[in-house]
């Protein structure tokens, strides 16, 4: 018979803390039916295996570290109970902590994920506190009234094994910060609901030489690099400038309120920083579908300029074969390109600065300028346009976002170079200083153009006219991801060559994805292309042919 509820508690040689923890879900544990998992997140280690046994727990190991994330997948594949919890290592629940789960999970089926209070407890800590800011470990605390909630933690987590496989494992590759939400956010975009009991409270415990400034402040640094990491990755991170207000607004309260706690703080703004300053290549998303490229693509500031100076150099390495190319260019057939400038309010500058670069191309050039209708989604408007302006009788349409910045004569040059290549759909490739999430988009030196497998939806989209009937008009989509994996699929199946312009960059100017929520965008993605073709993350990094000369 199934347990009622299984617990799960990742650890790494921490049984000092385990104790505790194991000891405090041992007395709630007793006289029910629950089933309680360590999941040793390292080597085996016999000592915690005697310790999660004289509990009645069950020991679980990876055999080496894969962080807190995997050792949670873990337990889930070993857990029996349709409601599971998640605990951290270094929590002591409160009495009644899982009577006030079990109720809560039974009188309110509509809420997939439970959670409640975590309070911080430092023991033998001599750290002055004013009382304006919070601890400086993880808490929750919404108040004494049960409520909706958008998170919970981790340290106090219990979902059901429903809303655990309709969302998917927790994702490997995050570590420290974010683990949770971002499984959380996946659970939102799928209509799913989070609950707050405040019945349900744990206490999140420093003991010894973790609850003293040293140690405290030690992990707070790696706090700090780790949370920058997560909001670049899902694209809410701040402006250097804004970082270094905070820092500075924490050390200010270091001297105004003579605070131990406000230099712990500074500690973790430091290391936000420094992570802006000096930033981690993240790993690709392990959890990401595979018709994504895994990555956000997003520079940060010292990128940029390192980025830039790469590009200046590339520039004048190659200024005379460039000439040549727009002289080559300007001799070419003139064609008839409608181009769709997605145009809004708030990018107007920008918008203005496209369209004057294309306007000095010598093509018969039809600029209609798409300004978003309230309530529609990107593609909606562009079908809408393209209702007004039929591509029928256009030798080339163009889509382009308001947020990219072009080289001089662009036009010219690519569409030149996509009827030298026989490209049916085409790009010109991110210059290294733009914000592109896949690398094969990137420019690569030394190189015209090259056949791929992948051509995206954006910034710039070049569709020759013999593709138009197959294409169009785009689906009725608000956001678009996996609409790019779709029809690069469509182009393998007809046989179409397809791909990136590289001598011609274009600079993506801001982060991607950065004005509409990620984890709806994929549930979008999901639902299109169920039952679709759709090349793959390691299919569009494959360049099928490179071109050095045109």
């Amino acid at each position: 018979m199934a347990p009622v509820v299984s617990i799960i508690v990742p650890t790494r040689r921490r049984r000092d803390y385990l104790d505790v923890t194991l000891a405090s879900v041992a007395r709630e544990a007793a006289g029910r039916d629950v089933e309680v998992l360590v999941v040793e997140d390292d080597a085996a280690d016999p000592a915690t295996a005697a310790l999660a046994a004289r509990h009645g727990a069950r020991h679980l190991a990876h055999g080496a570290p894969l962080g807190p994330n995997a050792a949670r997948n873990t337990g889930i594949e070993a857990a029996g109970a349709e409601l599971i919890c998640f605990l951290d290592d270094d929590v002591e629940v409160w009495p009644g902590w899982l009577a006030a789960v079990l109720d809560a999970a039974a009188r309110r089926p509509e809420f997939d994920v439970i959670g409640g209070p975590i309070r911080a407890r430092l023991e033998g800590s001599r750290l002055r506190a004013c009382g304006r800011e919070p601890l400086p470990i993880t808490t929750l605390d919404l108040g004494a009234e049960e409520t909706e909630a958008p998170f919970v933690w981790s340290a106090n987590l219990a979902a059901r094994r429903e809303a655990l496989e309709r969302v998917g494992p927790f994702d490997p590759s995050l570590d420290i910060y974010g683990d949770e939400e971002d499984w959380q956010r996946r659970l939102h975009a799928l209509g799913g609901r989070v609950l707050y009991t405040p019945a349900a409270g744990v206490d999140h415990r420093r003991t010894g030489a973790d609850a003293r400034l040293a140690g405290l402040a030690r992990a707070s640094w790696r706090r700090g690099r780790h949370s920058r990491r997560y909001d670049v990755r899902k694209g809410s991170s701040k402006p250097l400038a804004g970082e270094l207000r905070v820092l500075f607004g924490c050390v200010w309260h270091i001297f105004r309120r003579r605070c131990g706690v406000g230099i712990v703080l500074t500690v973790l703004s430091a290391g936000r920083v420094a992570e802006t300053l000096l930033p981690a290549r993240l790993p690709p998303r392990a959890l990401d579908p595979e018709y994504l490229s895994g990555r956000s693509g997003t520079l940060g500031r010292r990128a940029l300029a390192i980025a830039r100076a790469r590009d200046v150099a590339d520039l004048r390495r190659l200024g005379p074969a460039r000439l040549a190319l727009r002289r080559t260019a300007r001799r070419s057939p003139q064609r008839h390109v409608l181009a769709l400038l997605f145009d809004r309010p708030t990018h107007t500058a920008m918008a203005d600065a496209i369209a004057a670069e294309l306007g000095r191309s010598h093509h018969d050039v039809e600029l209609v300028r798409v300004v978003p209708e309230p309530g529609k989604g990107k593609w909606a408007n562009v079908n809408a346009a393209l209702g007004r302006h039929p591509a029928a009788g256009s030798d080339w349409l163009v889509l382009l976002d308001d947020d990219v910045a072009l080289p001089r004569h662009f036009l010219d040059d690519v569409v030149y170079l996509a009827e030298r290549f026989d490209f049916r759909l085409a790009q010109p490739a991110h210059a290294q200083a733009s914000h592109a999430a896949w690398e094969i988009t990137r420019r690569r030196p030394g190189l015209v153009a090259r056949r791929t497998n992948f051509v995206e939806t954006g910034p710039v989209t070049l569709f020759r006219a013999d593709v138009f009937d197959t294409l169009l008009p785009f689906p009725d989509l608000a956001m678009g991801w996996g609409l790019d994996a779709y029809w690069s699929a469509l182009a393998r199946e007809r046989g179409w060559p397809i791909g990136v312009v590289d001598a011609t960059p274009v600079r993506h100017l801001r982060p991607v994805a950065g004005d509409y929520p990620r984890d709806e965008a994929i549930a979008e993605a999901e639902a299109f292309l169920t039952g679709r073709a759709y090349v793959t993350r390691a299919e569009a990094d494959e360049v099928v042919e490179a071109h050095t000369a045109w």
